[in-house]
């Protein structure tokens, strides 16, 4: 009986929400048609890949501009991404286990980037509440805003919550311009000459595949005798930033920024984007 009643749901569900999961492969089936592109330009090389193509289709077809998702449409596949990202998350656990050799041979260093990801609380959060952005900015400013974080932050705080919002909207602009930015960015610091050529190649990994790629791939053009060692150790900083990134959110970065949010958002976030009750609880408080 349970079992008839459980296949009924599942049956019910699909016919329920049959346009947006067949959207949805449609979505996928032609952005893995157009495939990865890579645009050569000056010495940064930017690769842009499927996914990012099916991001701007998905936007198009929005509520706001072509309208063919609606409003329920929308709040049910923002509740299904926990479900898709939760695989990626299993699969981070399994990498960390057969690879825990390899990680502890490449030494501390790789490790201590991590403490680097503290920057964007220091810097983001404070201008995001002076822009009167609420609990958004816990979720856009505790971390780089990859996969592995972003399924955090859904998994504590749910994919409809204000945090989850703001981690997503990172998240997408990471990989709307962050490929760009970051390839450049690449190119711009290997001119400076300051750095050894490696040790850019450990700086490209933050946990995002689609990133490491872009920067290493500039690196290697311009460093063609580190090259391979370019490629490794950037692999190798991404997979470590993967595991040891979602520790270091749930740990430190994220309980550090919610502390941060609550001490700043009364003293520096304007007024005017403040709900009547919190105004009247604060006046109450004083």
């Amino acid at each position: 009986m349970k079992n008839t009643e459980q296949h009924r749901s599942i049956a019910e569900n699909i016919k329920e929400n049959y346009r947006l999961y067949l959207a949805a492969l449609v979505i996928v089936l032609i952005a893995e048609m157009i495939g990865m592109k890579k645009i050569q330009a000056g010495s940064a090389l930017i690769i842009i890949y499927p996914m990012l193509f099916a991001i701007v289709i998905s936007v198009l077809l929005g509520r706001d501009i072509f309208g063919f998702f609606k409003e329920k449409e929308a709040k049910k596949a923002s509740s299904l991404v926990l479900v898709a990202i939760t695989p990626f998350m299993a699969k981070i656990g399994v990498l960390a286990g057969s690879n825990l050799p390899k990680l502890v041979d490449i030494g501390p260093a790789l490790a201590f980037q991590e403490l680097g990801h503290v920057g964007t609380i220091f810097l983001a959060l404070p201008v995001a509440l002076l822009l009167g952005i609420k609990k958004e900015a816990i979720g856009a400013t505790s971390s780089t805003c990859r996969d592995k974080d972003y399924g955090l932050i859904c998994h504590l705080y749910g994919a409809n919550s204000p945090e989850a919002r703001g981690a997503l909207s990172i998240y997408i602009i990471g990989f709307l311009i962050g490929t760009i930015y970051i390839g450049f960015l690449a190119s711009i610091v290997a001119a400076t000459d300051i750095f050894h050529p490696l040790a850019l190649a450990m700086a490209c990994g933050i946990g995002s595949g689609v990133m490491m790629a872009a920067a290493s791939s500039t690196l290697a053009a311009i460093y063609p005798e580190y090259a391979d060692q370019i490629v490794m150790l950037a692999g190798a900083s991404d997979m470590l930033a993967a595991i040891v990134g979602i520790y270091f959110t749930l740990f430190i970065s994220l309980p550090l920024t919610r502390k941060l949010y609550f001490f700043l958002e009364p003293r520096i976030s304007p007024k005017h984007t403040r709900g009547t009750e919190q105004i009247n609880t604060m006046k109450a408080g004083n």
